[in-house]
C-alpha cells in the first residue's frame, strides 16, 4: 500500500469555524463551574504505576495513559467537545482507591474497574478488567499496600468482555476447578458471552474499531477517549467460566464472612447482569447500570436491544431495596458516589433518563413518528441536561431513542419504499447517475461543507463513495467531513467512529490475516454445544449445497456424545445421541476437539498423532471442516466490501 501519512491533504484538518462555534457555546450551556467530580474521582487515591503502564508478554504495552498527556490543559481546543473533554480529563485518574472500609478499586488500568473487597481473611474480586496483564498489575499494586491477601472468590457482574477477559490475571484454572475459589456470575451468564462475544465475536471487534477509535493517534484531532473509560486495553484475555450462579432477586452469599445480598438486572446494560448491596458495609454496586454517563442501548459495535423501561425499574428496584440506607455506590467504570443523599439524587437521576427517553419514544411513536424524526425532536429536560452523569458522553440521545424503536417495532418504518431498498453499491450507483453524476455532487457538496452543513455532505458523499470507491476528491472530501462532526460530537463514541472513518477513507482499512475469532484459552471455557453453535456460524452455506454428512462425535474424556449433520446447508446437532448409520464416529479428547474446530490441526493430522480415532469413512470429518470459513480480521465498513470471505 502507498505511504499516504505524508499526504497535506489526508491529514487531520483544523476545526471548521462553524464547529468552533458549537463547541464554544456549549461551554456556556452546561455548569463546568461544578469542579464536585474532579474532587471524587481523586479521592481515597493511594497509589498508581507511572503513566499506568501495563506491559504485555511480548513487550508491548497492554495498557498506557502516556498518549493521553495533552488532556493537562484545562481549555478544550476547538477540535473537540468541551464536555467531552471535560469527561477525558476525568478519566485520566488511574491507579489504586480507598473507596471505604474494606472496599478498593483498580481504576484507569483499563476501560472498566476492578473492585476489591476485604473479607476476614481474603478479598473478593469484583470483575477482572478486560486483560490478564492489566487485572495482574492491578492485584499487585492492591497487595503492595494492603498485604498478600489471598483471592477468596470472583465476582462477574455481567457478560461483557472488559469484566472477565483479565480473570486468569487474578486466580488460576487450579484455583477454580478445585473449587478453591468460586466464580460467581448471573443466571445465562456462558450463553451470552458465547453469544456476543463468540457467535458474533468476529464482526463485533471490527465494528468495536469504530466504537472505540483503537488506531486512532491519541491527541486534540484523534482520540481523547470512550466516554466509559479511556480506551480498551491491548493486553491478553480469555474466558474463565463461573462456577456459581445467582438466578434470583435476594439471593444471599456469605463470602469470606461478608454477606452479599443479589437483584437480578437481566436485558438491562448486559443480558445477564446483576447488582449487589452489603449491608455490613452499606454498599451498593450497580455493576455498569448507573455510571457517570448516559449509556448505550445499542452499541456501535453491536449487541441485543437493550431495555430501557426494565433498566429504569431495575434502578427503581434498587433504590426501593437499599437507597435509604447506602452511603456509598460503586459502579464498574468511572468513581464511586458518596453519602446517602447523593446516593439517592443519582439513582433516582440514572432512573429517570431511561425511563424518559423510552417513554417518550413510545408517546412519539404513537403519533406515528419515525425513529429519525423522534432522534430530531426528543430533548432532555433541564433537569437531567445538566446532570453531568446523564450526559451521552458513551450513548447517545439520538442514537439511544432510534434503539427504544427498534426494540418495539422493528428496523422497518412501514414505507413501502423502505421495505426492499437496494444494497448500498447499488444504490449508490443509481443516485448518482439520478444527481448528475460525480462531478455535480460534488460541486454542490463543497459548497454545503463551506457552510457547515456536514450531515448532508456525510449522507450524499457516502453514496458516491459506495458508487465510485476509487473517486478520491469523493473520499477525501467524505474524510474531512466526517472529522468534522467527530470534531462537534460530545459523544465518544461518536467521535471515534466519524474520526476511524475519516482514518480509513484516506489511508485504507489495511489488510489483518486470518485467524481464530476465539483464543484456545476461551475455547476451554466453552460448552460442547456451545463449541458446536460456533462451528456452525462458519459453515458456508453455497459450498454446503447438496451435501449430508451424519457424524458420530464422542469424547473419551468425558460422557459427552453428539451427533452432527449436515443437511439442507446446516449444521445442526443432537446431545447425548448416536447414530449406527452416521458417515464416521470421532473418538477424540475434548482439548483435541477444540484444536479441530480451531482449526490448530486437521483430523488427520490428529489421527497420525495417536489423539484421534475414526470410524467409517475417516474423511468425513475433514469434508466437514473444508465448508467452515475463515475470517479477516479487517472488512470493509465505509465503502464496498471487496468480494466474500476466503474459505479455509
Amino acid at each position: 500500500m502507498t505511504d499516504t501519512s505524508t499526504d497535506p491533504r489526508r491529514l487531520a484538518k483544523d476545526a471548521h469555524p462553524a464547529v468552533a462555534a458549537a463547541n464554544a457555546a456549549m461551554l456556556a450551556a452546561l455548569p463546568f463551574h461544578d469542579r464536585q467530580d474532579f474532587e471524587d474521582a481523586r479521592r481515597g487515591f493511594i497509589d498508581t504505576l507511572p503513566d499506568a503502564t501495563i506491559l504485555a508478554a511480548a513487550g508491548h504495552a497492554a495498557w498506557t495513559m502516556a498518549p493521553y498527556g495533552f488532556l493537562a490543559s484545562d481549555t478544550a481546543p476547538a477540535t473537540v467537545n468541551p464536555s467531552l473533554w471535560r469527561q477525558a480529563q476525568l478519566n485520566m485518574n488511574h491507579g489504586l482507591f480507598q473507596v471505604t472500609d474494606r472496599i478498593y478499586q483498580i481504576r484507569g488500568f483499563d476501560l472498566a474497574n476492578m473492585t476489591l473487597i476485604e473479607g476476614d481473611t481474603g478479598v473478593i474480586v469484583v470483575d477482572t478488567l478486560t486483560s490478564i496483564e492489566g487485572a495482574r498489575a492491578g492485584l499487585e499494586l492492591y497487595r503492595k499496600h494492603r498485604g498478600q491477601r489471598p483471592v477468596i472468590a470472583v465476582i462477574y457482574t455481567h457478560t461483557h468482555g472488559d469484566h472477565w477477559g483479565g480473570a486468569r490475571g487474578i486466580v488460576s484454572d487450579e484455583d477454580v476447578q478445585s473449587g478453591r475459589v468460586p466464580i460467581i456470575a448471573p443466571d445465562l451468564f456462558m450463553d451470552f458471552a458465547v453469544s456476543e462475544n463468540v457467535i458474533a465475536g468476529r464482526a463485533m471487534l471490527r465494528r468495536a474499531e469504530y466504537q472505540f477509535g483503537r488506531f486512532l493517534s491519541r491527541g486534540p484531532r484523534g482520540h481523547v477517549d470512550c466516554g466509559l473509560g479511556k480506551t480498551v486495553a491491548f493486553g491478553t484475555n480469555s474466558l474463565l467460566a463461573p462456577t456459581d450462579f445467582v438466578k434470583e432477586t435476594g439471593e444471599t452469599r456469605v463470602i469470606d464472612g461478608l454477606e452479599f445480598v443479589f437483584q437480578m438486572a437481566p436485558e438491562s446494560e448486559a443480558p445477564a447482569e446483576f447488582h449487589f448491596y452489603v449491608p455490613l458495609l452499606k454498599a451498593l454496586n450497580m455493576a455498569e447500570n448507573a455510571t457517570r454517563n448516559l449509556h448505550n442501548l445499542l452499541p456501535f459495535r453491536g449487541s441485543e436491544v437493550r431495555n430501557a423501561h426494565a433498566w429504569s425499574g431495575y434502578i427503581n428496584d434498587a433504590l426501593r431495596l437499599w437507597g435509604a440506607e447506602a452511603e456509598v455506590l460503586v459502579g464498574q467504570h468511572h468513581w464511586p458516589v458518596w453519602g446517602s443523599a447523593q446516593v439517592q439524587t443519582h439513582l433516582k437521576q440514572q432512573r429517570d433518563v431511561y425511563k424518559f427517553l423510552h417513554d417518550q419514544t413510545m408517546r412519539l411513536i404513537n403519533h406515528g413518528l419515525t425513529a429519525a424524526e423522534i432522534a430530531e425532536t426528543i430533548r432532555m429536560p433541564k433537569a437531567l441536561d445538566r446532570a453531568w452523569h446523564t450526559r451521552g458522553y458513551y450513548g447517545h440521545v439520538r442514537h439511544n431513542v432510534k434503539a427504544i424503536y427498534q426494540r418495539a417495532l422493528g428496523w422497518y418504518d412501514a414505507n413501502p419504499a423502505h421495505l426492499d431498498p437496494l444494497p448500498p453499491a447499488a444504490l449508490g450507483t443509481r443516485l448518482v447517475a439520478y444527481m448528475g453524476g460525480a462531478d455535480q455532487i460534488l460541486r454542490k457538496a463543497r459548497d454545503d461543507f463551506a457552510a457547515g452543513e456536514f450531515r448532508i455532505v456525510a449522507e450524499v458523499l457516502n453514496h458516491l463513495v459506495f458508487a465510485e470507491p476509487d473517486n478520491e476528491e469523493a473520499r477525501l472530501l467524505l474524510a474531512d467531513t466526517y472529522e468534522q462532526l467527530g470534531y462537534a460530537s460530545e459523544s465518544a463514541t461518536w467521535r471515534n467512529s466519524y474520526l476511524f472513518g475519516a482514518q480509513e477513507l484516506r489511508h485504507g482499512s489495511g489488510k489483518g490475516r486470518s485467524r481464530p475469532p476465539i483464543s484456545p484459552a476461551t475455547a476451554r471455557s466453552l460448552r460442547t454445544s456451545q463449541l458446536l453453535d460456533y462451528l456452525a456460524v462458519r459453515l458456508n452455506g453455497r459450498a454446503a449445497e447438496d451435501k449430508h454428512l451424519v457424524l458420530n462425535c464422542q469424547f473419551a474424556d468425558s460422557a459427552d456424545h453428539f451427533v452432527l449433520n449436515l443437511e439442507n446447508c446446516a449444521l445442526t446437532y443432537l446431545r447425548d445421541a448416536h447414530d449406527p448409520n452416521a458417515d464416521a464416529t470421532l473418538t477424540v479428547d475434548r482439548p483435541v476437539f477444540e484444536e479441530l474446530v480451531l482449526q490448530a490441526t486437521t483430523i488427520g493430522e490428529a489421527t497420525a498423532a495417536g489423539k484421534a480415532k475414526t470410524v467409517g469413512r475417516p474423511s468425513a470429518f475433514q469434508e466437514l471442516m473444508d465448508l467452515m470459513d475463515r475470517y479477516d480480521r479487517v472488512f470493509e465498513i465505509i465503502e464496498p466490501r471487496k468480494g466474500m470471505p476466503a474459505r479455509s
